[in-house]
């Protein structure tokens, strides 16, 4: 599984003009799931999004988590996080999860996640043509990739 965390002071997910999930300070989380994840994938990642320290302190140095500052939470299902871009120009997700794959294992996320923090994880819908706005705070953007484990 791949994500992508983004520290935000708001987002928001619409469908089709209407907004279906929207956060005030947090994180939006961007998840990917490739072939070959499991639960141990989702587990792991829920472990370093719920405690990575990329909030603020008293003195202005990211030591906090999103758990520590009690900040919102936004998880959107995203299959292009698994693109390949190694051959030509036109990106292959033949890596991106099935369906029947895909939607357990982001639930699963979802669910850990909620667990580990305390508070709703607020979801955009899985495969729909979703419009995404943020107001990234720093901007802070951190990719974490389960396989790589950096």
């Amino acid at each position: 599984m791949r994500i992508v965390i983004q520290r935000v002071l708001s987002a928001s997910v619409a469908i089709e003009g209407r907004v279906v999930s929207a956060i005030g300070p947090g994180l939006l989380v961007l998840v990917g799931v490739e072939n070959g994840d499991g639960e141990s994938d989702a587990a792991w990642l829920t472990a370093k999004t719920s405690n990575l320290r990329i909030f603020d302190d008293e003195n202005g140095v990211m030591n906090r988590s999103v758990k520590d500052v009690g900040g919102e939470l936004l998880a959107v299902s995203q299959f292009t996080l698994t693109a390949s871009t190694k051959k030509g120009n036109r990106p292959a997700y033949i890596r991106a999860a099935g369906h029947e794959l895909a939607i357990p294992l982001y639930e699963k996320y979802c669910e850990l996640l909620a667990t580990e923090c305390g508070k709703p994880v607020l979801k955009g819908v899985f495969g729909a043509n979703m419009q995404v706005q943020l107001i990234n705070d720093g901007p802070v953007t951190i990719i974490i990739d389960s396989k790589l484990k950096e």
